[in-house]
């Protein structure tokens, strides 16, 4: 099955505001029927990029059968981690980034790399607002939902 994942994470906000990470599911069934799925978490006390990875690994905890999945993100620090193989070389020195410089959000690294696993996932980069024409697609979906939510039991906060 081929789906189509929208992320959009800011630590924006306040606690008791708007803010949180969203992320949108589409895909079609074998009827033809194109489905949406909202998930949402709420704000968190965190940084951006936190909250970007914590919107993709929400999508893809979410998929129960293997599947052929396109993610949209905004976030150039989550999709060059994978396109430009920076996890890889992250893996292979031991989470490290230069000598001794540890890798930020190690955490969510793993979680994400085990929830890919059973998938085929390419990321893409929508540069926020630079004529992308998925970008409005994450602007409008994703962001919606993070403003919204929670809308679903949320699978990526702790």
């Amino acid at each position: 099955m081929n789906v189509t994942i929208y992320t959009d994470g800011a630590a924006r906000g306040n606690p008791d505001g708007p803010g949180g990470y969203g992320t949108v599911l589409q895909y079609v069934d074998s009827k033809g029927q194109l489905h949406e799925r909202e998930l949402a978490g709420g704000y968190y006390k965190t940084t951006n990029n936190r909250m970007e990875l914590m919107a993709a690994i929400a999508g893809l905890e979410a998929l129960i059968k293997p599947c052929h999945v396109t993610l949209y993100s905004d976030s150039a620090y989550l999709v060059n981690a994978f396109n430009q193989n920076w996890i890889s070389g992250w893996v292979k020195k031991g989470w490290k980034r230069g000598k001794n410089e540890p890798v930020k959000n190690v955490d969510l690294w793993k979680r994400l790399l085990e929830a890919k696993k059973n998938h085929e996932v390419e990321f893409v980069w929508v540069k926020g607002h630079a004529g992308h024409p998925e970008n409005e697609r994450c602007d409008s979906l994703a962001t919606h939902a993070a403003d919204c939510g929670p809308w679903e039991t949320d699978p990526a906060a702790e």
